[in-house]
């Protein structure tokens, strides 16, 4: 994990690539329209943040349903909790 340069903080959240951007860029109304860009937009973000991991196990171990956490989806978030769900089954 880096540090951003001016800061000392080891928390994620300090971290994230998305933390000076609107919130709303990562909680989109809908799934369909504008919702589409929208979401594709914050993920990229994601994609370009060093603590990613960070923030997607974050979203799952505190059940975040709504946005886009960790570079995921709502539905690639459900879809992941699924399998592990079925992995400790098995």
């Amino acid at each position: 994990m880096t540090v951003r340069p001016g800061t000392h903080s080891t928390d994620w959240r300090d971290l994230a690539r998305c933390r000076d951007l609107d919130p709303e860029l990562f909680f989109p109304i809908g799934s369909s329209g504008p919702a589409v860009a929208q979401t594709q937009q914050a993920v990229r973000v994601c994609h370009q943040c060093t603590v990613t991991e960070a923030c997607l196990t974050f979203a799952l171990e505190q059940h975040q349903d709504a946005g886009v956490w960790g570079g995921t989806t709502e539905e690639q978030r459900r879809s992941l909790i699924r399998v592990r769900s079925r992995e400790r089954v098995t």
